[in-house]
């Protein structure tokens, strides 16, 4: 089945116009999933103070190619875009900081292809604090 815009002859395909997803978007939609999948750890949540819990994320988004359609090899469902990402999030401790960080960095990804069909080239996870149960107590001496 042809949609109407396949059928219009004078206009060729890369004049059509193009659907954009901006930086901005891809970044809320990571720290969503970032934050989702973070609460799903409760250990290491119940340590970090509610103000702290939004993970920090910088993307750098890049168009996808134009691609042929009739190229048996774009067998792939097309891409809006390739994103490159770094996520800063904050966690509890003591805790399974490599699980938590794999977590996002997993659902990062799949959510951001099915939300916003980006393909994701590079991402970094970073844990940019620790909170411990120790250091919530800032009239006490520093544990060491």
């Amino acid at each position: 089945m042809t949609s109407d815009v396949d059928r219009r002859p004078g206009i060729p395909r890369g004049e059509r116009g193009a659907t954009t997803v901006s930086d901005r978007v891809v970044a809320k939609i990571a720290s969503h999933v970032a934050r989702e999948a973070l609460s799903r750890f409760t250990e290491s949540a119940g340590h970090v103070p509610p103000g702290r819990r939004t993970p920090r994320v910088t993307t750098s988004v890049r168009r996808a190619p134009e691609r042929n359609e009739n190229d048996p090899a774009n067998s792939r469902p097309a891409v809006l875009g390739e994103v490159r990402m770094h996520i800063a999030v904050e966690l509890g401790y003591p805790s399974d900081i490599g699980a938590q960080c794999a977590a996002v960095r997993r659902e990062v990804i799949e959510r951001l292809r099915t939300w916003a069909g980006m393909d994701v080239s590079e991402l970094a996870v970073s844990v940019e604090r620790l909170h411990s149960v120790h250091s919530r107590h800032t009239d006490r001496e520093r544990v060491r």
